[in-house]
């Protein structure tokens, strides 16, 4: 009988459970898995995990300073063979920039090769780059031999990799981190060795010191590729209290060139006929030199730069961007705010010191606190170190008694040896010793016997009896232990002292001044010229100030309306009946060449309004506003200005009331004076005008019939004129105009003798 096996049913393994639960559990482990083994930096080391096995396959392969480099696909091969099962190209990319020096402040690899550079061109592939590690890497992994940290297996359980390196340098604030897990990231800038290790140390003197004492030795972020850091000390010194904040970054002008010393730190460099330039020597850190090129080329293109008339790029094994500006007129510090505004010549970079602890426990930690932690992490492998090596003495102690008590009973221990088949109980019982001396004896060398080793084993005891008695004290002692760190500390502090190469400071920290508001209206070209608008509405600019009486061309049918002179900086304020005010730049007028433009193509001014005046912005003018009614006020111009094309509401009018004058108000001008149509005449003093930025106003005049025929303002002192009718172009001026003064609001009188028949000013 053939009995039939049945394939277990694939249904039977399926779990019911809610699709919610089981998303989270496996979302969740997922999380915690890139926190803590793949994106955020250890607090003890400062390396995420492809960053250790990188260096410690460089380790077995003995990739130290004093030997010859291999290819880089060797040691990617082996990270990615024995330790790391991730990709081959992520590996190598986390390699490259080890060996970068404008990534890393202080390069844990040395390259030989293209690794890329600070234009942001990629590295050459492993097949072509060599590699060992740098005298840095040999100290951050200091004392692996010596029991000093733990071991764990390899993916594999073929090998095995620290859990972290014991090495004393100060890996996470020197060369910083930056890495986005599940929930969380972390950005930390380097930072320079000398300051960490003078803020440590003080540190360890006095565990209460206050952060303000640590941040007057640590100074702030010093980045590998220089550059200053223009946020005040209070706000550097605030992120590193909290962990938390920014930095803004600006690049470096110098011109090294420069014979005075002023243009020189300025960056700017004299061409003769008064032309110059500026030089641009570092850049931001993590902004790519060709980025930064084409950036700024797009802003001259699209005109968004146009004091600027272009962008060299000089730079050879020192960076030198050169600004050519647009003219010898330009002011050299506008120029560079505008960069920053408008450029990646001042960037942001970010203080986040999110980090895992002893306890891989993620967190963010304040400066202070941070170095407390690491503090410990180094008390811990300094124990530990000690302790494995009082247990290398005890073990060494123990078989140099052995090999006294050998030389002090020679004859005996040879007669053993020669007499006895298993000569190593025998040895034992008669002389008191252990297996491992009585083995090590058994295993001593001929040459050995000689009467001086008996004399270099009593000096190499003394001498390690010395030292055990030292590291005990050491272990028994926390002041003993400090110290030693103490030490240990100011040593390293030798190698990146500020005098030398790799230890000087490259970034200054200095707060920036306070600078001009800036606007891209402050990047226009100052130069004259005359605004013409017809009568229709036509509106051009005429380069020069030229006669305001001139043969200007109109369209057949058109004649002038306004014609008056200001600069190509200057905003022209339009104001209409409607009582709305448009802005618009002087330097956007077209050319006189032609008829010009329809304004209302360049603003939105509603169909059946009509313009009534154009004059050009001056900050902190105050205008004269009055209604067909006889109502007014004043307004300050800058209240005036219209960001938008549909301007803004300024006076507010009723159905049939119309605003009907915009004059400016000269500073020496005290009264105003109001005519109207019934050809009556008010003087009153200015301050009864409210300044208002938006409304009706008061009554200026009361009219029984009528209303408003023209306002203005005067001096009283020097009375009143106005031009005489006919083509004789006599102004006659009437000095005594007491009669006329009363209060706002009142009727008026008539006007004096041969005042214009037309009501007007």
């Amino acid at each position: 009988m053939v009995t039939e096996t049945l394939e277990p049913d694939p249904f039977d393994a399926i779990v019911d459970a809610p699709f919610d639960s089981a998303l989270s559990e496996r979302y969740l482990v997922y999380a915690l898995s890139t926190i803590t083994a793949r994106s955020l930096p250890d607090l003890r080391d400062g390396l995420k995990p492809v960053h250790r096995r990188l260096l410690w396959a460089m380790r077995q392969l003995k990739l130290d300073p004093s030997q010859a480099y291999k290819k880089s696909a060797r040691v990617v091969g082996d990270v990615i063979g024995k330790y790391h099962p991730h990709g081959d190209q992520s590996v190598y990319d986390a390699m490259v920039r080890l060996a970068q020096d404008f990534s890393l402040r202080y390069p844990l690899v040395d390259g030989q090769g293209n690794f890329g550079n600070i234009d942001g061109d990629n590295a050459a592939a492993y097949r072509y780059t060599e590699a060992r590690m740098t005298k840095t890497a040999i100290h951050l992994m200091a004392g692996l031999d010596e029991g000093t940290v733990n071991y764990q297996p390899t993916y594999n359980g073929e090998d095995e990799e620290p859990e972290i390196f014991p090495g004393l340098f100060p890996n996470l604030l020197a060369n910083g981190a930056t890495g986005i897990a599940v929930g969380m990231a972390t950005s930390i800038p380097s930072h320079n060795v000398a300051e960490i290790i003078d803020a440590t140390l003080l540190l360890i003197d006095n565990p209460h010191v206050e952060h303000s004492a640590l941040m007057e030795v640590f100074h702030g972020p010093d980045l590998p590729t220089g550059g200053v850091i223009v946020d005040s000390p209070a706000a550097i010194s605030h992120a590193y209290e909290t962990g938390r904040g920014a930095f803004r970054v600006r690049g470096r002008f110098h011109a090294a060139e420069s014979k005075d010393s002023e243009d020189r730190d300025a960056g700017i460099e004299r061409l003769g006929n008064g032309m110059w330039q500026l030089v641009l020597s570092e850049i931001p850190y993590m902004v790519p030199k060709g980025k930064l090129i084409e950036q700024i080329a797009t802003l001259i293109a699209d005109k968004k730069l146009p004091i600027l008339e272009d962008i060299r790029d000089e730079s050879d094994e020192q960076i030198r961007l050169v600004f050519v500006p647009k003219n010898r007129n330009v002011d050299p510090d506008l120029l560079k705010e505008s960069l920053y505004k408008l450029s990646d010549v001042e960037s942001r970079f970010s203080l986040n010191l999110n980090v895992l602890d002893a306890t891989r426990t993620p967190g963010v930690l304040g400066l202070k606190l941070l170095l407390q932690e690491w503090v410990i992490a180094q008390i811990d492998i300094l124990l530990r170190r000690s302790q494995h090596r009082l247990d290398k003495i005890a073990a060494r102690l123990e078989l140099l008694g052995g090999y006294i008590i050998a030389f002090l009973n020679l004859d005996r221990i040879i007669e053993i040896i020669r007499t006895e088949d298993e000569p190593k109980p025998v040895m034992m019982a008669e002389f008191e010793l252990t297996d491992r001396q009585a083995e090590a004896i058994l295993n001593m060398r001929l040459r050995s016997l000689r009467r001086l080793e008996e004399m270099e084993l009593r000096r190499e005891r003394d001498e390690l009896l010395a030292e055990q008695e030292e590291i005990q004290k050491l272990l028994d002692s926390p002041a003993r232990q400090r110290t030693r760190l103490k030490r240990d500390l100011a040593n390293l502090r030798k190698d990146y002292a500020e005098d030398t190469a790799l230890g000087r400071r490259r970034t200054t920290i200095a707060e920036a001044a306070p600078t001009r508001e800036f606007n891209m209206d402050a990047m226009i070209e100052k130069e004259p010229v005359t605004v013409i608008l017809s009568a229709k509405g036509w509106i051009k600019g005429a380069k020069g100030h030229l006669p305001l009486d001139g043969d200007f061309k109109f369209k057949e049918g058109d004649g002038p309306a306004w014609a008056f002179h200001a600069q190509t900086t200057d905003k022209l304020l339009i104001a209409c009946d409607n009582g709305r005010f448009y802005t618009l730049g002087a330097d956007k007028l077209p050319g006189a060449r032609g008829f010009g433009e329809p304004i209302r193509t360049m603003i939105d001014i509603d169909a059946e309004a009509a313009i009534i005046e154009v004059l050009a912005y001056r900050p902190g003018a105050q205008l004269l506003l009055a209604s067909s009614t006889g109502r007014g006020f004043a307004a300050v111009a800058d209240e005036l200005l219209a960001e938008t094309r549909k301007g803004r509401g300024v006076m507010n009018t009723k159905p049939g009331v119309t605003l009907a004058v915009v004059r400016e108000i000269p500073a020496e001008h005290d009264h105003v004076a109001v005519v109207g149509d019934n050809r009556k005449l008010v003087i009153f003093s200015l301050e009864e005008l409210p300044v208002l930025a938006k409304g009706q106003g008061v009554t200026l005049q009361r009219y029984r019939d009528g209303g408003l025929a023209d306002a203005t303002t005067l001096k009283l002192e020097d009375g009143l004129s106005w031009k005489m009718g006919g083509d004789s172009g006599r102004v006659r001026t009437e000095s005594d105009m007491r009669l006329w003064k009363v209060a706002r609001g009142a009727a008026g009188r008539l006007p004096p003798t041969g005042f214009p028949r037309d009501g007007k000013f």
